[in-house]
């Protein structure tokens, strides 16, 4: 069984003063992130910014974090799209660097029905039978829930072996886990609800708090996971308000913001993401200070 981790950071993209992407401080980003909690990186997804990056920068930086974490932590690329074509060719040119999966979010703004979607992802896997993918469902940002049925039709498909859940919805989760083998995983897409769907079979979380406390999220984790549901349940809610904080604006604003205070030179957003106002800087600045982090 192929097995990505507990913890999964979903890692924001490095930028220069220029707006480049910034290489060599991405590669140690991962290579800290991979010391303090994470079991794997998605590199290149929503937090990546990766609607903003080119095909060319994308490719670079999955080379340049797998070479700096390669048996430390699982690189998982985000090669999705909403064009199965152009999904099908990032996703055989990923394979081909040696990655350990691909996040697979479901085609934003053409909202194809759920037979689409079936055979959007089943097009995907047939063609990269070798990677392992893990779905992505985020109907916030792509306009169209992937329902449960097709989620458990999709996890018949030997190299499709995980979800990243972020639905918010906690009987959707339940839903999906009722009908899917033991051995396929789900993933928390929102750090608030980790805990709530471990206590629904879900396996870990694909995190952004993780940049911060990776540690902490881990420990959460195995505290519930060795029966000490009281211990997890304290990290949770002290880690709680971060979880919320990180998310006062567009994702990843308000983390970049944080890791810059920590003293990570992360750059701002491309345009049309924008910076974060003062009143919501001095808030993180504010948590962070709380959970003695800066």
């Amino acid at each position: 069984m192929v097995y990505f981790g507990k913890v999964i950071t979903a890692m924001v993209t490095p930028f220069k003063e220029d707006e480049s992407v910034n290489y060599d401080l991405a590669e140690q980003l991962a290579a800290h992130l991979a010391e303090n909690g994470s079991d794997g990186l998605v590199i290149c997804g929503t937090t990546g910014e990766s609607p903003t990056l080119s095909w060319d920068e994308e490719f670079q930086l999955f080379q340049v974090v797998l070479n700096a974490v390669k048996g430390k932590a699982k690189v998982i690329a985000g090669t999705g799209s909403n064009s199965t074509s152009e999904a099908i060719a990032a996703t055989q040119k990923a394979a081909k660097l040696g990655l350990d999966g691909s996040l697979q979010v479901v085609p934003y703004y053409n909202k194809p029905p759920q037979a689409g979607l079936y055979k959007h992802f089943q097009a995907i896997a047939q063609a990269c039978p070798d990677l392992p993918i893990m779905l992505y469902n985020i109907p916030g940002r792509t306009g169209q829930n992937l329902l449960p049925e097709t989620v458990a039709s999709l996890a018949e498909i030997s190299n499709i072996i995980a979800i990243k859940e972020a639905t918010g919805n906690l009987d959707q989760a339940s839903q999906i886990r009722c009908i899917t083998p033991a051995e396929f995983a789900i993933y928390s897409g929102d750090d608030s609800l980790t805990l709530p769907l471990m206590a629904v079979g879900a396996t870990g979380v694909v995190s952004v708090a993780s940049h911060l406390v990776g540690n902490q999220i881990q420990q959460m984790i195995q505290a519930f996971e060795t029966n000490q549901s009281q211990i997890a349940t304290q990290i949770h809610l002290k880690l709680f308000p971060l979880f919320k904080g990180l998310f006062c604006d567009t994702n990843p604003i308000p983390v970049k913001v944080a890791l810059k205070l920590q003293g990570w030179d992360v750059g701002g957003s491309r345009l049309p993401l924008t910076d974060l106002s003062e009143k919501d800087s001095q808030a993180i600045k504010a948590l962070l200070s709380e959970l003695a982090l800066i």
